[in-house]
């Protein structure tokens, strides 16, 4: 027993003294920090309601799963392709910048619905219920096909100037330096992300993009090359300032954009249960207690959770998002589980939203630094969907499941970079975008063929 007491940690329901609880919340918030501020950076959306979103969205799913489950929501990359390609089609083009946040907040708040339905799926029929609509068959492609379809955007970020413009050929000295920055961004963040371990083994999103905006600023003073984005006339001004807040705008364009790509977050969503349940469980072995801490069983109420942290952050202007297994690592790391750190980490979160500096200090980060972490962020993506697969043990050598994988990713890729580089698929006067069409179609057929299978298996 007495060894027992020398394991140090908080389970969910432990509240740890309020001076560790604040450094604790801190440390979640510094975990979560890159990621979530990344996305707001590539989708255009304004980063301190982002991160204003986050927060709020992370209180509302703690509440709604009844306080059992510690989880982070932030800004979810699986939505990057579907918002972008909608905030720069030619249907918005003439629209400002605050009109287009609105549309997409529409196909946002609709995507909790997936969600909130496969929750309630879960809690009647069970998980088995979900994994025959998408196996890993499905979510693995789609996974690769969200990724590969930001390749570009990725590579032309790594090249652009501070003004947003891409550097002209003939401008040879300045394209040099944007990928200089790009580049030394890239290769710190992977050298960061693989040597560095313990607490600064989760901070490579952060030590990286820093790296490069020092080698950034460098260049600025010794070659007058500023690759610093210039901050907006609308940047706030002051020490303290509200986020910028948005309604949805009601659009169909929204939700065939936004609102499939929901379907791909599931597995991820469900697989972070697991591993906490996991982690939770056995710290409560060592440290003694009888108590079963029933996370696994939860997951309908974590899907139902999230969902609703979808809703909440749509409905205020935050990007669509997940639970994050970054602040899951950083739990796992630190054996800090507790409920209580998760929400002093959500209303720190929600005040940093409103420092106007540090929010300005984030803006001004050269597109080329963003578009160097993009290029291992991305390509991190496309990792995962292979690893659902791997995960999940699918057979490929199936006929039934090349046929699905296949066409899911040449419709998903080859509608992304066909049709003049639109991102949508003409189909019956129809504009659709790729990735929710390859999403769709990989369902359907997927669902046919298992029925097929199961008619010749009976007979």
């Amino acid at each position: 027993m007495k060894n027992n007491h020398q394991v140090l940690g908080y389970l969910p329901d432990e509240r740890p003294p309020i001076w560790k609880l604040l450094l604790y919340a801190i440390q979640q918030v510094i975990v979560m920090f890159p990621a979530t501020v990344a996305v707001a950076l590539i989708t255009g959306f304004h980063i301190s309601t982002t991160i204003f979103a986050s927060g709020l969205a992370t209180i509302c799913f703690l509440l709604v799963t009844g306080r059992k489950i510690p989880l982070y929501y932030g800004s979810s990359f699986s939505y990057v392709a579907a918002i972008g390609s909608l905030m720069a089609s030619k249907e918005l083009a003439n629209l400002g910048l605050n009109d287009k946040i609105a549309i997409a907040q529409f196909g946002i708040v609709m995507s909790g619905l997936v969600s909130i339905a496969a929750g309630l799926i879960v809690k009647r029929f069970g998980q088995e219920s979900i994994e025959k609509v998408h196996p890993a068959s499905v979510t693995g492609p789609i996974a690769i096909v969200i990724a590969l379809t930001l390749a570009g955007v990725a590579m032309n970020d790594a090249a652009t100037f501070a003004t947003g413009r891409m550097i002209e050929a003939s401008d040879q000295f300045a394209s040099s330096m944007a990928w200089i920055v790009a580049l030394v961004t890239l290769i710190a963040t992977i050298l960061f992300s693989v040597y560095l371990k313990g607490f600064w083994g989760q901070l490579p999103l952060l030590l990286g993009p820093i790296c490069g905006c020092i080698v950034a600023y460098i260049i600025k003073v010794a070659t007058g090359v500023d690759l610093f984005k210039v901050l907006p006339e609308t940047a706030g001004s002051g020490i303290f300032g509200l986020p910028v807040f948005t309604l949805p705008k009601p659009s169909w364009l929204a939700v065939a954009s936004i609102m499939p790509i929901a379907i791909a977050t599931i597995p991820e969503s469900t697989a972070h249960v697991f591993q906490l349940d996991i982690y939770v469980n056995d710290l409560a072995k060592k440290k003694g207690s009888s108590k079963k801490y029933d996370i696994a069983e939860r997951l309908g109420h974590n899907l139902i959770g999230d969902g609703i942290g979808d809703m909440v952050a749509g409905f205020i202007g935050g990007p669509a998002g997940t639970n994050y297994g970054e602040n899951i690592s950083a739990m796992a790391i630190t054996r800090v589980f507790s409920v209580h750190v998760l929400f002093a980490a959500s209303v720190i979160a929600m005040v940093i939203a409103c420092f106007t500096p540090l929010i300005n200090a984030i803006y001004a980060i050269p597109t080329a630094v963003i578009g160097g972490l993009e290029i291992y962020l991305f390509g991190a993506i496309d990792v995962q969907g292979i690893a659902i697969m791997i995960e999940k043990q699918t057979d490929m050598f199936s006929s039934r499941n090349i046929a699905v994988i296949a066409t899911i990713l040449i419709i998903g890729v080859g509608g992304r970079f066909g049709f003049d580089g639109t991102g949508n698929i003409p189909f019956f006067g129809a504009e659709i975008p790729c990735v929710a069409g390859a999403a769709v179609f990989g369902i359907l057929l997927n669902l046919l063929l298992s029925i097929r299978f199961k008619k010749k298996n009976a007979a």
